[in-house]
């Protein structure tokens, strides 16, 4: 059995999945980090991997660009998949006081796209991550001395030619990642009742013209999987030493 946009077999795909945009970085991702790493779908080209960090089953696949694309690989993971992690491993544009190479974790996702209040009555939603993997990222940071910065990131339906007055109103409400897929993955994944969180390297800074070196963006990328794959398997661990200690 697959879905209308994923090939993958029932059982085939991790209930954690690492959801970068490009399918090729998926396939990087999955080949540098994981043992015993197969491909599973490549329906569409949207390639999708699944191996294990560490003894954690874990799948890796695309989401393509832009709220609808992450949104259906999103709601196809949760539903016919059971899927009950999903963390997007992304870039994105900076805005304010952040630079080059920082690390994002988007406690939160505004947005210009009408893709969440159709699901939401025509209502505002607040679409935000799940606290657990955000403390979890965040706590793994620490214990690896990387500086991170939990904030607010703005998801774009417009990569050319949007609001010529977007980015001093995003600064003025303190907002400093702009990106494309967050504000959907969020509101998926509340809908859903599955838990999702965006981790972002800052590749350009919008307001001074800055951008990452191609060799700088390699690293930067690698850096941010093993950390949410670090902090996943972390979580796990210590989930389990509860159980055993209640048991």
């Amino acid at each position: 059995m697959s879905t209308t946009h994923i090939a993958a077999e029932i059982g085939s795909i991790a209930p954690t999945v690492l959801l970068p945009g490009d399918p090729l970085r998926a396939r990087h991702i999955a080949t540098m980090f994981l043992d015993d790493c197969r491909e599973v779908s490549a329906r569409r080209n949207m390639l999708a991997f699944t191996g294990s960090y560490r003894g954690m089953p874990v799948t890796v696949m695309g989401s393509g660009m832009g709220i609808p694309s992450c949104a259906i690989y999103a709601t196809e993971l949760a539903r016919s998949y059971q899927v009950r992690r999903i963390v997007r491993v992304g870039t994105c544009g900076g805005i304010g006081d952040v630079a080059i190479g920082d690390l994002l974790l988007a406690q939160s996702a505004s947005t210009d796209s009408g893709f969440n209040r159709l699901h939401f009555g025509g209502h505002d939603l607040a679409a935000c991550a799940d606290f657990g993997l955000l403390q979890a990222v965040h706590e793994q940071a620490r214990r690896s001395n990387l500086a991170v910065r939990v904030a607010r990131v703005f998801s774009t339906d417009c990569f050319y030619d949007g609001d010529a007055n977007i980015l001093p109103l995003l600064a003025r409400h303190h907002i400093c990642g702009i990106e494309m897929e967050s504000a959907g993955l969020y509101g998926v994944a509340m809908r859903e009742n599955i838990q999702a969180l965006s981790v972002l390297t800052m590749t350009d800074h919008l307001q001074r013209d800055e951008h990452m070196a191609a060799d700088q963006r390699e690293h930067g990328l690698a850096r941010m999987a093993e950390l949410v794959l670090e902090s996943l398997l972390m979580r796990d661990d210590e989930a389990q030493d509860s159980g055993r200690t209640k048991a």
